[in-house]
């Protein structure tokens, strides 16, 4: 059996639907299964059993042999909370049991962490330097959470057969429509273009203006990728015997949010209307201007498929999914 932890949540229910996809059932999906908004994203999986999140520890110390891999994707992933015990709790405190139980019954272990332990990205983004998360400075309590798990994972002794923690960079795709405000700018703008965010101005797209002299309003660079592009990785590394560590998960291409406005009217027919708003103030001295991930330690454990480029996503999501409201 296979457990994913965040199952009901964006990444975790997709990675669910492909694992089904793949004629597996024997799933253990464990979240807190209580918010409707999530639902559609679970309720169809097929699994062994759902367990509460509360419930996890008992249950694997119970069926541990079993269990052939546990994929740690839950957590709590608002960058805009910034009460540190929150995340203290669901992301460092809870992670550090599932390794601790992952090490002690002999169980692979598959962790999400985040490009935003990466901070401003002045150390660069190199997933190759076990040395790097001790000397990062991560701009919010979420990436802090992120990376001291991961400064956490990198001295233990006694660890899984085999280990590896995935930093995420900017994940878009099917089965986010839960996430609010903190859902990906493709969602965003497409419920912009399409009139469904109301506002003032419909099929108006709405980006953050640079405040930065060194970056044009909508030129400030992230490292897309489709989640489809992750779940498949996902599916590599727990069908391979690859090096344990951390590795990042993007596409290793930088590409502007005026590329990424653009690619969501052309999926949707329509001429681009852009304008720029200022960054909240919350979140404007901890906003990244610039992400791309190194992703040459992925390829040297042999993961070759290449990555969707940004249109061909975008075109993807938004036709097949967001167009429809249907999910992964």
């Amino acid at each position: 059996m296979i457990i994913i932890t965040g199952a009901a949540g964006f990444i975790g229910s997709c990675m669910a639907g492909k694992l089904n996809s793949e004629g597996r059932r024997d799933l253990i999906l464990s979240d807190d299964f209580t918010r409707p908004d999530k639902e559609l994203n679970f309720i169809h999986k097929a699994c062994e059993a759902r367990v509460d999140r509360s419930r996890l520890f008992d249950w694997i110390t119970k069926n541990a042999g079993s269990v052939e891999l546990v994929i740690h994707l839950g957590a709590r992933t608002d960058t805009t909370e910034f009460d540190s015990s929150v995340f203290d709790e669901l992301n460092l405190g809870y992670s550090k049991k599932i390794w601790t139980l992952c090490a002690r019954y002999g169980i692979p272990l598959i962790y999400a962490s985040s490009a935003a332990t990466y901070g401003d990205g002045s150390l660069g983004y190199d997933d190759r330097d076990n040395a790097l998360p001790g000397r990062l400075k991560p701009l919010n309590p979420y990436g802090i959470s992120k990376n001291e798990f991961d400064r956490w994972a990198l001295v233990q002794e006694e660890g899984p057969p085999r280990w590896c923690g995935l930093k995420f960079f900017n994940v878009f795709g099917p089965n986010e429509y839960h996430k609010g405000r903190m859902a990906s700018v493709v969602f965003h703008a497409f419920n912009q273009v399409t009139g469904k965010a109301g506002g003032p101005k419909p099929g108006t797209v709405r980006l953050f203006r640079s405040h930065r002299p060194d970056y044009p309003d909508g030129g400030q660079l992230r490292d897309f990728i489709y989640v489809r592009d992750v779940t498949d990785v996902i599916g590599f590394l727990a069908s391979h015997d690859a090096p344990s560590g951390i590795y990042n998960l993007g596409t290793g291409k930088a590409r502007t949010f005026l590329d990424l406005a653009k690619a969501v009217f052309a999926a949707t027919g329509r001429e681009p209307a852009i304008e720029f708003i200022d960054t909240p103030a919350d979140i404007r001295d901890k906003y990244q201007y610039f992400t791309e991930a190194k992703m040459d330690k992925l390829r040297a454990a042999g993961y070759s498929s290449p990555f969707h480029t940004l249109e061909d996503a975008v075109s993807e999501y938004v036709g097949e999914y967001l167009a429809e409201g249907s999910r992964l």
